[in-house]
């Protein structure tokens, strides 16, 4: 298929669908599931699927949903979206607002996961017509922000036979019909720290006589990220954010415990390793200086998104067709993390950033109760998605002399 008729093809499906998916992605945001429990979201892809003649299959948890579009016969390229919210108000004044308390689509998952069942449903007729030179596997995947979705899809053999697999997320600060591409590492190690400190208490009056907690801590806070910054290499970014501090409950008493939490980001994949430890050494040589003992609990969360170059590549050409010419922009690496990682430590694949601005509108930051999108996005993600199906189908095929690959040139 030549790119003019791919462009063709998808411009009468979206014409006839691209409202329908819009109504789709109102509804999620209106009714966010948090982490494993995205029940609602879960049958309402599977729902969507089955009515399309696809045979979806829900994971054992009850959550996520992966579904093989197209025959054995030839190369199987994944696609997957990522289906959970924040645990977040949603403070947008719009009819669609999330009735949820205290959850929201403020990442653009509500959006991935309807880019990607507009995707199955376009894929779904490319199959039928016998235009599909292969599978592609659609995984609806729970729980990308707690993180785990992704090993439990893969633990459930999600990945299993596939040749190569993309992903997309919504980028706020490109506009709608742009593709943010990079090969090689295009986000961040991201883990999870907890510091517990404790220590005997005391009267504010007299610090000298205990250890006084709320001072050491607070040099836990300031001292952990300085001596890092001087222990490692500046070009790894490794950072230490704090996010939640809480110690004592009365302004002249000194607490006996107190506790902090934060995430560990890191660019590079070594600096990743060393991590834990280094950070503990530097813990108890200050926490041990104060007369207090710390306790720190250090959860591994995802290594870096590392793009196979090819497949940047295949996506950059399908943009190029289905989205025209000057659609692909380049993107810089983030310390934001995506355990789209773990799939692409197993098998070669590329995650894109999906432009979601208006041009010349607001930019929405993600994880922001504000966060939203310009839904023309929806359509341009759709055509990315599938182009990219059937690029990467087509690419992937062992050439023979009949072999219709250069049509889609």
């Amino acid at each position: 298929m030549r790119g003019r008729e791919l462009r063709g093809e998808l411009d009468a499906f979206l014409a006839e669908t691209e409202q329908d998916l819009v109504a789709f992605r109102r509804d999620l945001h209106m009714h966010p599931e948090l982490a494993f429990a995205e029940y609602r979201t879960t049958q309402r892809i599977t729902e969507r699927l089955t009515a399309a003649g696809l045979v979806p299959s829900v994971l054992p948890r009850g959550t996520g949903v992966i579904c093989d579009v197209g025959s054995g016969d030839g190369p199987t390229i994944a696609l997957r979206a990522d289906i959970d919210a924040l645990g977040l108000q949603d403070e947008k004044d719009e009819s669609y607002r999330s009735t949820v308390p205290g959850a929201c689509h403020a990442c653009g998952h509500d959006v991935h996961t309807t880019i990607l069942l507009g995707t199955s449903l376009f894929l779904a007729q490319q199959a039928a017509a016998g235009l599909l030179p292969g599978r592609v596997r659609l995984i609806f995947q729970p729980a990308e922000e707690l993180p785990g979705g992704a090993l439990e899809v893969m633990a459930q053999g999600g990945i299993s036979g596939v040749d190569r697999i993309f992903g997309l997320h919504c980028d706020p600060r490109l506009d709608v019909g742009q593709v943010g591409l990079k090969p090689g590492p295009i986000t961040s190690a991201c883990d999870r720290l907890v510091v517990k400190v404790s220590g005997p208490g005391g009267h504010t009056a007299r610090p000298h006589l205990t250890a006084d907690l709320v001072f050491a801590l607070a040099k836990i806070l300031t001292e952990l990220p300085a001596a890092l910054s001087r222990r490692i290499d500046p070009r790894s970014s490794l950072s230490l954010v704090w996010g939640r501090v809480e110690a004592g409950s009365a302004a002249n008493a000194i607490p006996d415990d107190g506790i902090a939490e934060g995430t560990v980001r890191c660019l590079d994949e070594n600096a990743w390793h060393v991590a834990p430890d280094l950070i503990k050494s530097l813990l108890e040589s200050v926490a041990g200086a104060y007369g207090v003992e710390a306790e720190m609990d250090y959860t591994r969360g995802v290594p870096p998104v590392v793009n196979d170059e090819l497949s940047v590549e295949m996506l950059a050409e399908a943009a190029e067709r289905a989205l025209g010419a000057g659609s692909v922009a380049p993107t810089q690496q983030s310390l934001g993390g995506e355990d789209f990682a773990w799939y692409l430590e197993s098998i070669p694949g590329a995650f894109a950033r999906l432009g979601t601005r208006s041009p010349d509108g607001q930019t929405y930051d993600i994880h922001q109760g504000t966060f939203d999108v310009d839904e023309g996005a929806i359509g341009m993600g759709v055509r990315l998605m599938a182009a990219t199906a059937l690029t990467a189908l087509w690419e992937s095929r062992p050439v023979t002399v009949t072999d219709p690959i250069t049509t889609l040139a």
